[in-house]
C-alpha cells in the first residue's frame, strides 16, 4: 500500500517505517499547528492511531476540534512550569507563531507582523499524568526555539515515549540548535539515531531495535507519495473520470444532436410543406373569395334580374288583365275566333286526309254488311248522278265483298264518311264560309 505522507520533511515516512508493525498506536504532538498541513500524526491518524495534539492557537484549535475528534485536543502551549505565557503569532506565516520572545524579534527584525496573545501554560508532566494511560509511541516537539522549556517539563523516567522526533534548528534557519536542549534528553537513556536537516531523532534505550529503521533518509522504497501529489493524481483522476464522463455525454448530446438535427431537418421539410400547402390552400382561399364575389355578384344580378322579371310579369299581368277587362277585348272576341278557324282551314287538306281514310274504313264495314246493302241500294236509285258514283264504289268494293252504303241527303263523294266526320266536316265548311264573309 502507498504511503501518503503529510509530514514537511518526511518525518511521518520514517517514523512509519519504524512503528508501523504497533497497529494502533498512541501520540503525542507538541505544536501540532494544523491537522493536515505539515502534519506528523495525519498519516498515523488515518491509520486508526489516536493521541494528545497541543496547539495553543485558538483558531487551530477548533480545526483540531473538527478534523480529529478521536484525539486529545488542548489549546495550552507547553513549558517548564504550569501558568500563562504570551504566544508570538505570525499572521502571515503559517507554522511560525511561538512562545520564545527572541524568535518573535527575529520575526519582525525581517519585517514580519507578530502578534501577541496570552494563553495557558502547561507542562508535558501534568498532561501525561492527565491523558496518558499506556506507552507513547513517538513524541514530537515543533515549538520554534521553545523546545528546551517543553523538554525541562517532561519526566523521561516515567512516561518513555519509543522515539523522539524534535526540531533541531533555528527557527526558519539551517542552524542546529540542538545543543542547547540534547542534554535534557540523552541523560534519560535516549540514544541519536538521525538527524534529517530539520529534526533530530532519538530512541529509548528499550527499544534499540528500532535504530536501525531511522538510519537513513525517507526514499523510494518507502513507497511513498506526498499528499499533494495524492490529491493531485486524485483530482486528475477525478478530471479523467469527468473528461471521460463529459466525454460520454458529449457522444450521447452529439448523438442526441443528431437525431434532434434530423426531427429538425424532418421539421424544416413538414414546415416548408407545410408552407407550401398554406400558399396553395391561401391561393384557393383568394380564387375561393374572388368566386364568392363572382357569385355574389352574379347572385345580386340575378335577384336584380329576377326583381325586375317579376315587376315585368306583373306588368305584363297587369296590361293582360286591363285587356281582357277591355271593351275592345271583347268587340273582337269573334274576329279572334275566325281567326281560329282560318288557321285550322290552313291544315285542311292534312284534316281531310285523315277523316277520309277514316270513312272508307266506314264505308267498308257498311259494304260488308247484307242488311245495309239491301236497305240503301234502292235509295241511291232515285239519284241517277249519286248512282253511277255509287256503282263505281260498289264495283271497287265488290271484290272485298263490301257495299257502300247510300244515305238520302249525303253528297256521294262524302258517303263513306261516318256521321262524325261528316259533322266535323260540316263544322269547317261553315267556318270557312264565315271567314270569307
Amino acid at each position: 500500500m502507498t504511503f501518503i505522507s503529510y509530514a514537511q520533511n518526511s518525518e511521518d515516512v520514517l517514523l512509519w517505517r519504524a512503528l508501523q508493525h504497533v497497529g494502533k498506536g498512541f501520540y503525542i504532538d507538541i505544536g501540532a499547528n494544523d491537522p493536515e498541513e505539515h502534519s506528523v500524526t495525519k498519516a498515523f491518524y488515518d491509520a486508526g492511531w489516536h493521541g494528545i495534539n497541543v496547539e495553543p492557537m485558538p483558531s487551530y484549535h477548533q480545526v483540531f476540534l473538527r478534523e480529529r475528534p478521536r484525539d486529545i485536543n488542548l489549546a495550552v502551549a507547553c513549558g517548564a512550569e504550569e501558568g500563562s505565557i504570551t504566544l508570538f503569532d505570525t499572521p502571515s506565516v503559517n507554522g511560525w507563531a511561538s512562545t520564545d520572545r527572541d524568535t518573535a524579534i527575529a520575526h519582525r527584525a525581517e519585517g514580519i507582523a507578530v502578534v501577541e496573545t496570552e494563553v495557558p501554560l502547561r507542562t508535558l508532566r501534568s498532561i501525561c499524568e492527565e491523558h496518558v494511560r499506556g506507552d507513547i509511541h513517538f513524541l514530537k516537539i515543533d515549538v520554534e526555539g521553545f523546545e528546551g522549556e517543553v523538554l525541562k517539563g517532561m519526566d523521561f523516567q516515567r512516561w518513555r515515549p519509543w522515539v523522539l522526533v524534535i526540531e533541531a534548528t533555528l527557527p526558519n534557519s539551517r542552524v542546529t540548535a540542538h545543543e542547547r536542549w540534547e542534554g535534557l534528553v540523552t541523560p534519560h537513556d535516549y540514544h541519536f539515531a538521525y538527524f534529517d536537516g530539520l529534526n533530530r531523532y532519538y530512541v529509548a534505550g528499550e527499544k534499540r531495535e528500532l535504530m536501525q529503521a531511522l538510519s537513513v533518509q525517507a526514499n523510494v522504497f518507502d513507497e511513498f507519495i506526498f499528499h499533494h501529489l495524492d490529491k493531485a493524481w486524485k483530482r486528475g483522476a477525478a478530471s479523467d473520470a469527468a473528461a471521460a464522463e463529459a466525454e460520454h455525454r458529449a457522444a450521447e448530446t452529439s448523438a442526441q444532436l443528431g437525431q434532434v438535427l434530423q426531427q429538425l431537418d424532418a421539421a424544416l421539410a413538414r414546415a416548408d410543406d407545410s408552407e407550401q400547402r398554406f400558399r396553395t390552400a391561401a391561393n384557393a382561399l383568394r380564387e375561393a373569395e374572388r368566386a364568392n364575389q363572382v357569385i355574389q355578384g352574379n347572385a345580386d344580378a340575378a335577384e336584380i334580374a329576377r326583381r325586375e322579371t317579376a315587376e315585368w310579369a306583373l306588368q305584363l299581368q297587369k296590361q293582360l288583365a286591363d285587356t281582357y277587362a277591355s271593351t275592345s277585348w271583347r268587340v273582337t272576341r269573334p274576329l279572334r275566333t275566325l281567326g281560329h278557324y282560318g288557321r285550322l282551314r290552313e291544315r285542311w287538306p292534312a284534316v281531310r286526309k285523315v277523316l277520309l281514310k277514316r270513312a272508307h274504313q266506314a264505308a267498308r264495314w257498311l259494304a260488308s254488311q247484307q242488311a245495309v246493302r239491301k236497305a240503301v241500294l234502292p235509295l241511291m236509285q232515285r239519284f241517277p248522278a249519286l248512282g253511277k258514283r255509287l256503282m263505281g264504289t260498289w264495283t271497287t268494293l265488290r271484290d272485298s265483298q263490301a257495299m257502300p252504303l247510300h244515305q238520302p241527303g249525303v253528297p256521294a263523294d262524302l258517303i263513306h264518311m261516318p256521321q262524325s266526320a261528316r259533322k266535323v266536316l260540316a263544322d269547317l265548311q261553315r267556318l270557312r264560309s264565315t271567314s270569307k264573309h
